[in-house]
């Protein structure tokens, strides 16, 4: 299997996965902007790890983890019935805080900047 296949279905599910929370979850600890950032497959497609952003504290961070985690369940079934591959991938959510790194690294340059 070549590693441009493996990357398409990543850009899928993402693109699929965004669609769905957005529409779909109702569970009341995913709420706000949600942001799928990124998607890694394993090489035998066995595992998609998800990375996520939203806003919020620390505390609803983990709130909307959760209840992703808990969703995951239903939304590999709903993501088997649109896409057409062999095997779908368990789905494992993870935190991207690196919208948190670059909006602080923003910050620290503006701070510098000299004032005229």
């Amino acid at each position: 299997m070549t590693i441009h296949r493996k990357d398409r279905i990543g850009e899928e599910i993402k693109r699929e996965i965004a669609m769905l929370i957005r529409d779909n979850i109702k569970d009341p600890r995913v709420n706000g902007l949600v942001s799928v950032t990124d998607v890694e497959v394993t090489k035998d497609i066995r595992y998609a790890t998800i990375y996520v952003s939203c806003l919020g504290d620390e505390e609803t961070q983990q709130k909307t983890l959760a209840g992703l985690k808990q969703a995951s369940g239903y939304l590999r079934s709903e993501l088997a019935s649109r896409l057409t591959i062999r095997y779908m991938p368990e789905l494992i959510f993870k935190f991207d805080h690196s919208i948190e790194i670059g909006a602080r690294i923003d910050q620290l340059l503006a701070d510098q900047k000299p004032k005229s």
